[in-house]
């Protein structure tokens, strides 16, 4: 039997990675206490994935144990012992505001939570590859130090900056900025992941990604933009911008198309190495991008209001320089850009609030 291992089950990523590798014919260990909907409230439960999981996949078993719980985590390693193929991390507290509420809770799940998992592969399951779903939050707030020009709808870099045809690569620094309590936790984690693959040898992989997301995400307010407007835009709810004159430019990254890169790294693992991963030029939008795109497609305005306070850390512009990863891999590529994601993520909305 070939097991793998995921944390976040019933997440955005862990659930795109459960479907994924079950498709594959592994049998699926998935960890996930829903938390998140202590993080985010009812709406943004899990429970609801993790239960169509156990109905509609025949070799998924569900663990509803929290990763800071070093005995129940070694509980899980050790009864699958020698049959681990691989450990796929993507629980996590996702948000820069909650984080300020409960730093022991974010701090523990985040950075004590990753080393719990990383510590038990190492013991338990040494050559198995190890993805970890890091964040561009590990940056602070560097890149708004970036030149960066106000056009009519974003923020935007003059064309002969390094960064601007293929955005930001991982050669950034990580120090002396302002990351928010979450950017900080999970830098943490990030390095604590990397020092496995390095220190010890072992074949851990870093993503970090820019803006994660599919029809499947639980969006809220204070995490998962795209999926959380596009509600709002469903239930007539208006939408807050927070800073920036709605000129914030992110980076979207399908699910599905991160997960092909998961698995292109799960075959041919490296040791310790971290990879930028996003939409890229490819996909990327500002609010006010997204926002006229949502109205264009449903033929009618949205609620929304831009408040002139940003979020501590925030970035102004982010885009993932992915070029690292497809000179690894070049088998990879997109199949999503942001017009894409939207018209999928609009129609699963509706349809949702329809049933």
């Amino acid at each position: 039997m070939k097991v793998i291992i995921i944390t976040g089950a019933g997440g955005l990523i862990g659930g795109e990675a459960t479907k994924f590798w079950h498709n594959k014919g592994y049998y699926i260990v998935g960890v996930d206490n829903d938390m998140r909907a202590y993080f985010f409230g009812a709406d943004a439960s899990t429970k609801k994935n993790i239960e169509a999981k156990k109905a509609d996949l025949k070799n998924f078993k569900h663990y509803s144990v929290d990763i800071r719980d070093i005995n129940a985590i070694e509980g899980i390693f050790d009864e699958y012992k020698g049959d681990i193929a691989g450990v796929i991390h993507t629980a996590a507290q996702p948000s820069h505001d909650w984080a300020a509420r409960e730093p022991f809770t974010d701090f523990g799940v985040n950075a004590n939570g990753t080393l719990n998992m990383l510590e038990m592969t190492r013991l338990y399951a040494f050559d198995a590859p190890f993805i970890f779903t890091s964040t561009n939050k590990v940056y602070g707030d560097t890149p708004n130090r970036l030149p960066l020009i106000e056009l009519d709808s974003r923020w935007e870099l003059d064309d002969a900056h390094p960064y601007y045809k293929n955005g930001i690569d991982e050669t950034m620094s990580i120090d002396n900025s302002k990351h928010s309590l979450f950017g900080a936790s999970k830098a943490a984690a990030d390095i604590m992941a990397q020092e496995y693959g390095k220190y010890f040898g072992m074949n851990v992989g870093v993503f970090r990604g820019g803006c994660l997301t599919g029809p499947t995400h639980q969006g809220a307010e204070l995490h998962g933009f795209l999926s959380y407007l596009i509600h709002c835009a469903a239930t007539d709810k208006e939408y807050r911008v927070f800073g920036y004159k709605g000129k914030q430019v992110r980076d979207n990254i399908h699910a599905s198309d991160l997960i092909r890169a998961f698995w292109l790294y799960f075959q041919k693992p490296k040791q310790g190495e971290v990879y930028n991963i996003g939409g890229s030029r490819r996909s990327n939008t500002s609010m006010l991008e997204a926002i006229a795109a949502i109205e264009n497609i449903l033929g009618h305005s949205m609620k929304y209001a831009i408040l002139d306070a940003n979020r501590a850390g925030d970035h102004i512009w982010y885009i993932s320089d992915v070029s690292k990863f497809k000179n690894d891999y070049p088998e990879w590529d997109y199949e999503y850009n942001s017009n894409r994601i939207i018209e999928e993520m609009i129609a699963n909305e509706f349809n949702k609030q329809s049933n």
